[in-house]
């Protein structure tokens, strides 16, 4: 009983942090590349044309991969090195809290790699390298 709790509880965390991540790709994605990459360069985020596409690709196809359980680790960390980025060149002169604060930022960042190396039961990279993992398992046993 336990487990299933902590595997729906999993779960919604991922659709939580997917959800706010792909509302601001959808932004990114209104906005235009160009859009973005005129604020990237404004922040002074070097690359900004490169860095604004690998933006809006991790936000919205990311989204949809972190829901589905789909190589977590990976996108957890491109969301942790998305946060980084907007904590250091947006948010920190703010401070913590308040007007434009890092507090988001912070916590999904954090919250995305807590649940993408824990993804629980009901995701698909449980279900397919779970079974790679247990028959090389018994493999190395026999």
């Amino acid at each position: 009983m336990i487990t299933r709790v902590k595997d729906v509880a999993l779960l919604l965390g991922r659709i939580g942090v997917a959800v706010v991540f792909f509302a601001h790709g959808l932004q990114k994605w209104d906005n235009g590349v160009g859009g973005t990459t005129a604020m990237f360069d404004q922040f002074g985020i070097p690359l900004p044309g490169i860095a604004a596409v690998l933006v809006i690709v991790l936000e919205l196809l990311g989204s949809v991969a972190f829901v589905a359980g789909f190589l977590l680790p990976v996108v957890a960390i491109g969301y942790a090195i998305d946060m980084l980025g907007a904590l250091l060149a947006v948010h920190a002169s703010n401070g913590l809290t308040g007007e434009g604060g890092y507090e988001l930022v912070l916590v999904l960042g954090l919250t995305a790699l807590a649940l993408g190396f824990n993804g629980g039961r009901l995701s698909l990279d449980h279900v397919l390298f779970r079974r790679r993992r247990e028959g090389a398992h018994e493999l190395q046993n026999s």
